[in-house]
């Protein structure tokens, strides 16, 4: 069919009308600067988008980063037992600072800080706030011993929406200004008293195996038989976190009971976990619940087999 003088004419106001709405919203600002390229890092062995609906153990350490961490005490060499404040700058390899903007909202945060000291034994979750400087982030917590701390960025680039991740040292003079850190590790546990609460880690099948999806339940009952306030923490109802016995890397898990809107029971709640570790070795996972306001943290020792 021939298009008539009209109809080309009209034809041309919407294409033209297109084009000018297209090239507009090219110019609006879009939050980022950055682009999916800045995250790909130069290496072969290198962490590259992971997936949080298949949660991995991921060897941070050992591989290599898109993203560079820094950090830097604020007010001398951090003590165990006293507050301790710090600078940490996130950039791309190429430099680029990352600041808030480019990062997209995580369980309700924009980037998550895990910090264990080395002998597993304190392990705290930790939120920073955007800092004055381009690419700097503000936070402070208090160490319970003294030793290298290792610090785990755990964070989605709101350019490519996957999780990448990060990690830095740094030392910690103990309390008493000498004495070694604690570095034995406790025996096998699947289960912490802590208060009067029990916290209770079951896998499906022992022992745990590497480069098997291990199914995880983790359920919580107070001690006189009585109710289980459990409420959300960063938008679930539980989080657990995977470490090796060197600290190499990490394992962020969430419960398959996704709805915080359904409560669990409320005298023993339980919630439903997957992962896989990728070699044998020793490991700790710590959980980390919401109970009547107030955080608690459980740790559960296991050995991994082949």
């Amino acid at each position: 069919m021939t298009l008539g003088a009209t109809e080309r004419r009209q034809l041309a106001w919407i294409t033209g009308g297109a084009v000018a709405v297209y090239a507009l919203l090219r110019l609006l600002p879009t939050g980022t600067n950055l682009s999916h390229m800045d995250f790909r890092a130069d290496a072969k062995n290198s962490i590259e988008f992971c997936d949080p609906l298949n949660p991995q153990f991921i060897p941070v350490v050992a591989v290599a980063s898109p993203v560079t961490m820094a950090l830097r005490a604020l007010a001398g060499a951090p003590r165990a037992g006293t507050e301790a404040a710090f600078a940490l700058t996130l950039a791309t390899a190429a430099g680029k600072p990352i600041g808030p903007q480019d990062l997209a909202v995580s369980h309700t945060r924009k980037l998550h800080l895990l910090v264990v000291d080395e002998a597993l034994r304190d392990y705290q979750h930790v939120h920073p706030s955007p800092g004055a400087r381009a690419g700097e982030w503000r936070f402070s917590f208090s160490p319970r011993a003294g030793g290298n701390y290792r610090c785990f960025a755990d964070f989605t680039p709101s350019a490519t929406g996957r999780g990448l991740y990060a990690s830095t040292d740094f030392s910690v003079s103990p309390s008493d200004g000498g004495g070694k850190p604690t570095t034995d590790r406790p025996a096998t546990n699947w289960s912490v008293a802590r208060d009067a609460w029990r916290f209770q880690l079951t896998p499906a099948a022992q022992p745990v195996r590497a480069r098997a999806t291990t199914e995880l339940k983790l359920a919580i009952t107070r001690a006189d038989g009585g109710p289980v306030p459990l409420a959300p923490v960063m938008g679930a109802f539980a989080h657990l976190v995977a470490f090796d016995e060197r600290r190499t890397g990490f394992a962020h898990l969430h419960p398959a009971e996704s709805d915080v809107t359904r409560q669990p029971d409320p005298r023993k709640p339980e919630l439903s976990f997957k992962v896989t570790i990728p070699r044998a070795g020793r490991y700790v996972i710590w959980a980390q619940v919401n109970l009547g306001g107030r955080e608690e943290f459980a740790p559960f020792w296991f050995e991994v087999v082949e």
